[in-house]
């Protein structure tokens, strides 16, 4: 697949894997250590940023804990309908954009948001767009948070492979974004493993 393959793939994605599947899965133990570590490094007054938000589920928890000053980009036109389904007080409250990431971040001024973070996001960006990094770097002010499959949980990928194929249908990059994000300047705070991903916070300079 190249870039646009990927970005049209999940432009258009509806059943698993779209918004609405994640929606009706709700917040889960990712959602919870978001909540933890923006508690811990960041005040309810933060400018939060996620990026492929899909229907606002993380951001939606983040809201419940008080945090009120969110904004999410998703490439998918469905998200927002969904989010308004699911989360009324979220799509009344955030700030939402329909794009893909590529497009959106280039505009953004240098340490737009005091948060950005992406959970099983940045893990579908083609190596022809791995620029973008550097973009996601430039715009988190304070944190940048990933929850991101790196090739270490059993069932999707092994370590030593750069890309697996989820169901055998659209790729999953892996990457150590420790290594990716120092190459932009980033310090990394904290390491945390799931079953399913690899939790890091990385603080800018």
């Amino acid at each position: 697949m190249d870039p646009e393959d990927v970005r049209r793939d999940w432009a258009d994605r509806s059943g698993r894997f779209s918004p609405a599947y994640y929606a009706d899965i709700g917040p889960n133990e990712v959602s919870e250590t978001l909540g933890d570590v923006l508690g811990h490094y960041a005040g309810e007054d933060a400018a939060i940023l996620e990026l492929g938000c899909g229907s606002g589920r993380h951001l939606a928890h983040l809201l419940d804990l008080g945090y009120e000053n969110l904004t999410g980009v998703d490439i998918n036109d469905d998200s927002f309908d969904v989010m308004a389904d699911h989360y009324p007080r979220l799509a009344e409250t955030g700030t939402f954009h329909t794009t893909a990431l590529e497009s959106y971040l280039p505009d953004l001024a240098d340490d737009a948001f005091d948060v950005v973070y992406t959970v099983e996001t940045l893990q579908h960006v083609h190596p022809d767009d791995a620029w973008v990094f550097g973009e996601v770097a430039r715009v988190a002010g304070d944190l940048l948070i990933t929850a991101e499959n790196e090739g270490n949980s059993p069932d999707r990928g092994r370590a030593e492979t750069d890309v697996s194929y989820v169901d055998d249908e659209f790729p999953l990059y892996h990457r150590n974004w420790k290594s990716v994000f120092a190459e932009h300047g980033l310090a990394q705070l904290i390491r945390e493993p799931t079953d399913r991903d690899t939790i890091r916070v990385f603080r800018s300079p």
